[in-house]
């Protein structure tokens, strides 16, 4: 009896031994896949993914954890999430990058692309051009427009996609239109996406269609591969979650072992990440789901950067640690002098690398301290990743390796400050922060361990976007301010303040990066005055071949002015004298920009003014601008313009929408 007691006993322990063992080695494995439907049903719930190991803590750790929790006090510290949006999406691999001629198009015209970030990294945006059609979304159609006549233009075909369409991308002779099927709630909608098949444009024909159950977020075309990247809530359809997408009006599933989670990642929001080949769209498209929130994304030719990030109010205790040291002894009697608060902005990068096959597979990730603006704040350069990060403490730049561990970082700039704006140029980055003047910070990269700030300048205002016009000069679109002074009774200054009296666009010459210099600026508008391209760079167009750069502009026409004297401005209120104030008035503004004249309004152009009553738009996307050759090309859901590009004289216009 003694023995079997004995041998009872011995296997007791070589289970809690194997067990243990097992939760070590389980709790080493980062990614993991859901095991089962069940399982999804509790992540779903919000329970648990790591229940083996997180069972086996928490036995371990019982009677501690209910004597620290009694009386309130937690074993773990407090963390809750807010949304940090991305502007859209929201990197440069170099300068040359923006408004470049697509290497897919057949056609040998000069003209214009989207504004992108990564060269070879071609983005969505709502219209496109091949030098002979332009490609353009008109209310809940496509519209393809033949312009290889600029004085004659014509529809060529009308495309009605499968839902409310919102990008498209061009590939050669395919046409991604992403779209969003309609829902009673936006964080409800789901992606469709349609490839058709534009060889004859008079006739275009739908190739794939396939649906991802959760709302779009981004999406990349590199080479021939297409990504788009959506995400959201764990949804169900009756009593199981949705698992599957459809393809051709077929349901996939996604299957169990193309669902991950991170064992320290505890989260319901599901993002779907879709790859297909449009060279050859008859291949089924590749999904997989991984269970992490996203609210930023960076996409490079070799990686895509997933980031979340959340505002984190900690209220810290003992590590589990300190139970098996003296503290553990008599951690209740020490537990008060331990306990520290803190609230701060944290991120979480998660790195996929893109495969020779043009498939995705997931790499690390890395938890780092404050958070980024856009897509801008991030940039892969010579195989490491710099970041671009600001919280309560300031801004500073962090510079990851592959394996995403820190080897470099700038001491925290402009401490009080917010970051509006960073771009990241070969071995240099520029930083813009703000609060009553405006520090536009050189920032050297050459030694990725050791980055260091060069110069700075400031000046009134700030700037939200950055733009290259060549590796010597940048481009910074924003708002100007002016500070006010504030005075008590006896005269003694109280405080100071600043308020926006207009857009502004300003040429800096960072050639002596001890000693940035502002070349040449533009006001335009007043405090009302908005852009797109302040949240968009898509919005956009820029040429330093043609001394071109163009913005689309919104204001109130009764106020529409400009600092710059020009007669052609005339015609942006002119157009609008009609309309009451309460309607907002929409005109793109064409400059000619150089190195000796700075910016010179060349003059503007107007489509119909919006006509909703006391709308007012603060990112529209009713007006862009392209170029093709000499002429201008300015597109709105209603028509499409022809303008000449030297002087501004109109040539021609047609209507997009049907009747």
């Amino acid at each position: 009896m003694k023995k079997l007691k004995i041998v009872i006993s011995l296997l007791i322990v070589l289970v809690i031994a194997i067990c243990v063992i097992l939760s070590i080695s389980y709790s080493k494995v980062e990614l993991k896949t859901v095991s089962s439907k069940k399982a999804l049903n509790r992540i779903y719930n919000n329970y648990s993914t790591d229940e083996l190991s997180d069972y086996l803590i928490s036995a371990v750790t019982m009677p501690w954890s209910l004597f620290y929790n009694f009386g309130g006090l937690q074993y773990a510290s407090n963390i809750s999430y807010d949304t940090i949006g991305a502007t859209d999406d929201v990197l440069i691999g170099k300068a040359e990058s923006s408004n470049s001629i697509s290497s897919t198009s057949s056609s040998s015209k000069d003209y214009s692309t989207t504004n992108i970030q990564v060269e070879n990294v071609d983005e969505a945006d709502i219209n496109k051009t091949d030098g002979d059609y332009i490609y353009s979304i008109s209310e809940n159609n496509v519209v393809i427009t033949d312009v290889k006549n600029p004085s004659e233009l014509k529809i060529a075909s009308t495309i009605s996609p499968s839902g409310i369409p919102q990008d498209l991308i061009l590939y050669n002779n395919k046409l991604v239109v992403i779209s969003a099927e309609s829902s009673t709630s936006r964080y409800n909608n789901n992606t469709i996406v349609d490839i058709y098949n534009i060889e004859n444009k008079e006739s275009p024909k739908r190739v794939k269609n396939y649906k991802l159950y959760e709302p779009y977020y981004t999406s990349r075309c590199i080479n021939n591969r297409l990504y788009i990247i959506s995400s959201g809530n764990l949804r169900k359809e009756g009593s199981d979650i949705i698992t599957y997408y459809t393809e051709n009006n077929n349901s996939k599933d996604i299957g169990l072992k193309n669902i991950y989670y991170l064992k320290d990642v505890k989260s319901k929001v599901q993002t779907l990440i879709s790859t297909m080949d449009l060279d050859n769209p008859s291949q089924d498209v590749n999904v997989k789901s991984y269970l992490i929130d996203i609210s930023n994304a960076y996409i490079s030719e070799n990686s895509i950067y997933l980031l979340d990030q959340a505002y984190q109010y900690s209220y810290s205790h003992l590590p589990i640690s300190s139970l098996f040291t003296w503290k553990g002894v008599i951690g209740p009697f020490v537990y008060e002098n331990d306990t520290t608060t803190s609230s701060n902005y944290t991120t979480y990068i998660y790195k996929f690398d893109i495969q020779k096959d043009g498939l995705i597979k997931y790499s690390k990730k890395v938890k780092t301290q404050g958070k980024t603006i856009n897509q801008f704040s991030l940039d892969e350069y010579n195989g490491n990743l710099r970041v671009a990060l600001y919280d309560n403490n300031g801004s500073k730049i962090t510079v990851f390796n592959n394996n995403l561990e820190k080897i470099g970082e700038t001491d925290y700039l402009a401490k009080g400050e917010k970051m509006y704006s960073s771009r990241f140029m070969g071995n240099k980055a520029y930083l813009v922060t703000y609060r009553t003047i405006d520090p536009l910070y050189v920032i050297d990269l050459s030694v990725p361990e050791s980055p260091k700030v060069l110069g700075e300048l400031k000046i009134p205002g700030y700037s939200t976007y950055l733009h290259p016009y060549d590796e010597n000069h940048i481009i910074g679109i924003g708002m100007e301010t002016k500070e006010d002074v504030h005075r008590d009774s006896y005269g003694k200054i109280t405080y100071t303040s600043a308020r926006i009296v207009g857009m502004k666009m300003a040429l800096f010459d960072v050639s002596d990066v001890t000693n940035p210099v502002q070349m040449s600026s533009t006001v335009i508008g007043d405090s009302r005055t908005t852009s797109s391209i302040l949240t968009n760079h898509k919005a956009l167009l820029f040429s330093k071949e043609k001394e071109l750069i163009a913005i689309p502009v919104n204001n109130y026409p009764e106020d529409f002015e400009i600092s710059t004297s020009s007669d052609n401005y005339s015609s942006i209120i002119n157009s609008y004298t009609s309309y009451s104030k309460p309607y907002t008035s929409e005109g793109y503004l064409v400059y000619k920009i150089n190195l000796t004249d700075g910016f010179k309004l060349k003059g503007t152009v107007t489509h119909d003014a919006e006509k909703s009553q006391y709308k007012y738009y603060t990112n529209s996307r009713l007006l862009r601008g392209l170029y093709i050759e000499n002429n201008l090309f300015t597109i709105s859901e209603d028509s499409i313009q022809v303008n000449n590009l030297e002087n501004m004289e109109f040539i021609t216009k047609i209507n997009l929408r049907r009747k």
